[in-house]
Formats: structure tokens, sequence, C-alpha cells
């Protein structure tokens, strides 16, 4: 129901991706039946193959993200915190208000024990072919070294786990490749990072080094992060407005992706675009049924005990 598009696009995309998914894969749609029974129909769908839980007074962006759980608890986002919570839900996307699902994320489901601060990652393309990670991109805006050093284990679970990169490199997104580059905090992360056994720690990047092979994870904090994803993204929709369709320059675009997964928390809680098409919103269901066939978080509550 959180779509900037109202509830017909995410509708459409649950019945493109329920002709693709396997037979055992139960799609469960939240929000005003009757809207979803008709707009199923209304695009040649059976609303008999998918699960429909009632919701109301749903969560807009315009609505406080901390305060909106307490006070809409029969909203979708709110009903979906509480399906996952109790298991009935192996995992739950929202293309809703972002930070009522991080609020659900956190005081819902919980951090995983040992997680300082769950994170949201972001996809990034590499010239070789292949996909990078990068986190925080905006959950954190200011994270202390331990925090930092902790998002190296959760994006080197996640890259190994979900995109099959073998012993992915880790790296710190600093101003300079040296040890002693940046500020205080991301000096006293390179230390801690370089010191832990977890991942394969390969020292500081540069900005110039997003999308080469030097790492495959790319460390910053969610303010630097988030600042990084919206230039790459404006950068896209540039060359896209002035005609320029270059193959490598076309993977930047977010519709290929569908979202991302919240890292560090106990459940499958995935998070995209509120301006997302159907086919965006598609791709989210797959990589939703991708992470938790990775059991991603079974590895990660592993590596935090």
């Amino acid at each position: 129901m959180g779509s900037d598009h109202g509830a017909v696009v995410p509708l459409r995309a649950a019945l493109l991706a329920a002709k693709e998914l396997p037979d055992d894969v139960h799609l469960v749609l939240i929000g005003d039946p009757r809207t979803i029974e008709e707009g199923l129909r209304a695009e040649g769908g059976d609303p008999a193959r998918f699960g429909i839980v009632a919701s109301s007074d749903d969560i807009t962006f315009h609505d406080n993200a901390t305060k909106a759980l307490q006070s809409k608890p029969n909203s979708s986002i709110a009903i979906g915190f509480n399906l996952l919570k109790e298991g009935k839900l192996d995992a739950f996307a929202s293309t809703g208000n972002t930070g009522a699902m991080m609020v659900g994320s956190i005081f819902s489901v919980k951090a995983i024990t040992g997680v300082i601060r769950p994170c949201i990652p972001s996809v990034l393309p590499k010239e070789n072919g292949g996909y990078g990670i990068l986190l925080d991109v905006g959950a954190n805006a200011d994270c202390k070294p331990d925090v930092l050093c902790q998002f190296g284990l959760l994006g080197s679970l996640l890259a190994e786990s979900v995109y099959g990169i073998k012993n992915p490199k880790v790296a710190l997104l600093n101003i300079g490749e040296e040890d002693k580059k940046g500020n205080v905090v991301t000096q006293s992360a390179f230390g801690l990072m370089k010191e832990q056994t977890q991942f394969n720690f390969v020292g500081n990047i540069e900005g110039r080094d997003l999308f080469n092979d030097k790492a495959d994870v790319i460390v910053t904090d969610g303010f630097t992060g988030n600042i990084v994803l919206k230039a790459v993204e404006a950068f896209h929709d540039l060359l896209k407005t002035r005609g320029v369709h270059e193959p490598f320059f076309d993977r930047f675009d977010y519709e290929n992706y569908g979202g991302c997964p919240v890292l560090g928390v106990n459940g499958s809680v995935m998070i995209g675009h509120g301006i997302s098409n159907e086919e965006t919103i598609k791709n989210l269901i797959h990589l939703s049924r991708n992470v938790v066939n990775a059991r991603l978080n079974e590895r990660i509550k592993e590596a935090f005990q």
C-alpha cells in the first residue's frame, strides 16, 4: 500500500513474480482486501493464488516514522512486521515509508544480538561485469569506528551469501589509500578492521575506486554512502536524459536491483524505492526469496556469536 503509484503497481509486480517463482513460494499481499481483489482481477489475476491480509490507516511519506507504527497499528507496515516477528512470513518487503521500515526493523523484529547498528546496503555495478556492495547508504548518518568495522562483516556476509562473491574484498571508503588518511573515525576504524580476522580487509580506497575490482564491499557511514548513492543515480538519469545508452551505465539503473535487505536484524526485511515500477518490485520479490534461501540472517547470527 505504500507505493507512490498506489496499489496497482505492486499488484502488477506480484502477478509478474508469481509467474516466475516456483510453486512452493507463496506471496502474501497486505492492504485493503477489496482494492487488492479488484486490482488483481483487473489485471487478469486470480486473488485465490495469493494470501491477502487486511490492513487500514496506512502510513504515508508525510507521517513521522517513529510515531507512525504506534499510532497506526493496523497499517500494512505494522502488520507486516508483526507477521514477520511471529514467523508467519519468511520475508517482508515494502516500497513504503523507509523510515517506518527501519523503525520496525529495529524496534519490532530487533537487531541481532551483537549487532550495534543495523544498516542498509546498496549494489554497485563493477567494470568487470560483476557487482559490489556499498554500506551504509542512509540508516546511520553518524558512525563510530566499531560500527564501521561491523559493517565490513555484514557486507562481506551479504556479498558471499547472496551474490556469490568468494572471500569478498572489504575496503574502507576514505580520502586516500594510506593507513593514516582520513578523520579520527576512519583512522580508528582502519585499525579495528585491520586487526579483525572475520573478513578480508584490503585497506582504504578512494571514490575513484568505487567501480573497479579493488574492493567487493565498500564501507562508509550512512551520510557519505547516501550522497554517493544519490550522485550515482543522478549521473545515470543525466546520461539517460541525454540519450546515452552505454551498457555499463545502463547497469546503474536501480530498477535492475529492486531494493536491498536491512542487515543485522532478526528477520528478512526488504526495502524498495517508493517510485518503483512493477518490474522493479518484481525484482524486489525475487531478491527477498534469494535472501531467505541464502540463509543470510542465520549466517549473520552465527558470525556474531
